[in-house]
């Protein structure tokens, strides 16, 4: 039963704040300079938690779909500008990126809706959608920070299929498999061992509800299923987005900047 779940207090959550201290006092002693960066992480993640679940609870009660919906859009326009940010370099990437972010998450949780495989309550739409958004995001940066290194290692490759006639699509076609398949691999491994290395987020969070574990098991296979969608529709229409901007009107490989320098 739900009402048996014993969520911790506010001062039960300061007490963990003890394994933040420890974590950056070991950074602090192994000199390596990222003691600022994990307290700023920890209060910025208790802040931003505290923010959204306060607006959370106003949009769970008062807007219903369209408010969760309009929530969700926000997640994505935020996670298209992350995942852009990976793929920098490539010309209009935070736009190649969003579209990806976007049509992955569209699709996968549109179909989970039509299909009534969730129910459209604000309060189930948008954990559910920031799963698929966030996953979405991952791929999409992975693909898009492939496409970059592949542009630069394998240009003359390129090239030299362009020169022999093939079209951009073509000669950039087993760079972007390449893209693809590495964006891919970390979403495959974790369906693989799910269950046997660790109890996925949503199948403990609800057995932490009191949900029998069997119960929790066909969310969670549900979880994997969408993630697995969300992650393939988004890195492929990032990547054939990206893939567009990489070519000028002839079909010449533009010269991507140098941002070592």
């Amino acid at each position: 039963m739900t009402q048996q779940l014993a969520v911790p207090d506010w001062p039960g959550v300061a007490a963990s704040l003890v394994l933040v201290v420890g974590t950056a006092a070991i950074a602090y002693r192994e000199q390596l300079h990222l003691t600022r960066d994990l307290l700023v992480a920890a209060v910025r993640a208790g802040v931003q938690l505290v923010a959204v679940g306060a607006i959370l609870l106003i949009v769970f009660r008062h807007t219903g779909l369209p408010g969760a919906l309009g929530w969700v859009v926000l997640m994505v326009v935020i996670a298209g500008q992350v995942a852009g940010r990976r793929g920098a370099g490539l010309p209009h990437a935070n736009r190649s990126a969003t579209i990806g972010v976007a049509f992955g998450s569209s699709i996968t949780l549109v179909s989970l809706i039509l299909l009534h495989v969730i129910s459209t309550q604000a309060r189930v739409v948008v954990p559910v959608g920031g799963m698929i958004v966030s996953s979405a995001m991952q791929s999409t940066g992975i693909a898009l920070r492939r496409l970059v290194e592949d542009v630069r290692r394998a240009r003359d490759a390129v090239e030299a299929r362009l020169a022999l006639g093939l079209s951009a699509h073509r000669s950039f076609l087993p760079n972007q498999r390449s893209a693809l398949r590495t964006a891919l691999i970390p979403a495959i491994d974790s369906t693989k061992v799910v269950g046997l290395i660790s109890l996925p987020g949503a199948m403990t969070g609800l057995i932490l509800a009191g949900v029998d574990p069997l119960t929790a098991i066909r969310y969670q296979i549900v979880v994997m299923y969408m993630l697995l969608a969300a992650t393939t529709l988004a890195a492929l229409a990032a990547t054939r987005v990206a893939e567009r901007t990489l070519f000028d009107g002839a079909q010449r490989l533009v010269v991507l900047p140098d941002l070592t320098r």
